[in-house]
């Protein structure tokens, strides 16, 4: 999406040339606009596809799975969670992924409650690197008997391989600005 790629030049600041930081718009602070644009091109990409629900990680991933959800028809919207609260006791799929800007290990968990065998599933993410958190939501997915249907991300950072892990699911991944290396701190698409 060249209208994703521009504002990531415009207010996207490059890290070390690792790690992008596009807390104007994205993490931070969120401009709906951007995100219903992002929203418009997955639904457009995923035209034809049956998707009973949208799936995230919490919590940067929320705001951009909302909209897609919504343009999908208001289908449910499901989020990992990466704490248990006092009420996520038990009947819980879990995973283990770790973040890349973080370098922490989290365990995510979805209650069984919210999440049902031959489901039609569409992930949402913020962002794409090593595939780590897309792998946890797989895997998720997988112990549930759900279909992950695609895989839809706001920025992909393809030098990272994540794309790869994905793709070797069977897994149809669309993003909307994939960052092909950072040079001298500017992304290349």
């Amino acid at each position: 999406m060249k209208y994703l790629e521009d504002i990531i030049l415009k207010d996207g600041k490059i890290i070390d040339n690792k790690i992008i930081k596009v807390d104007n718009f994205l993490n931070h602070q969120i401009k709906p606009e951007v995100i219903n644009e992002f929203a418009k091109a997955v639904v457009e990409h995923f035209k034809g596809v049956k998707i009973d629900k949208v799936l995230t990680i919490e919590t940067s991933g929320i705001a951009v799975a909302y909209a897609v959800a919504e343009q999908l028809g208001n289908v449910p919207l499901l989020f990992a969670r990466k704490t248990k609260s006092k009420t996520m006791i038990d009947d819980l799929y879990t995973a283990t992924v770790k973040s890349f800007t973080r370098g922490i290990f989290s365990e995510i968990s979805v209650s069984k409650n919210f999440l049902s065998e031959g489901e039609n599933i569409l992930i949402i993410d913020d962002f794409l690197a090593e595939g780590n958190a897309a792998e946890g939501l797989i895997s998720i997915c997988q112990q549930a008997k759900a279909n992950v249907v695609g895989y839809a991300t706001v920025i992909e950072k393809y030098f990272q391989g994540g794309r790869k892990k994905i793709e070797a699911h069977g897994i149809d991944v669309f993003s909307g600005a994939c960052i092909k290396e950072f040079k001298d701190n500017k992304p290349v698409f």
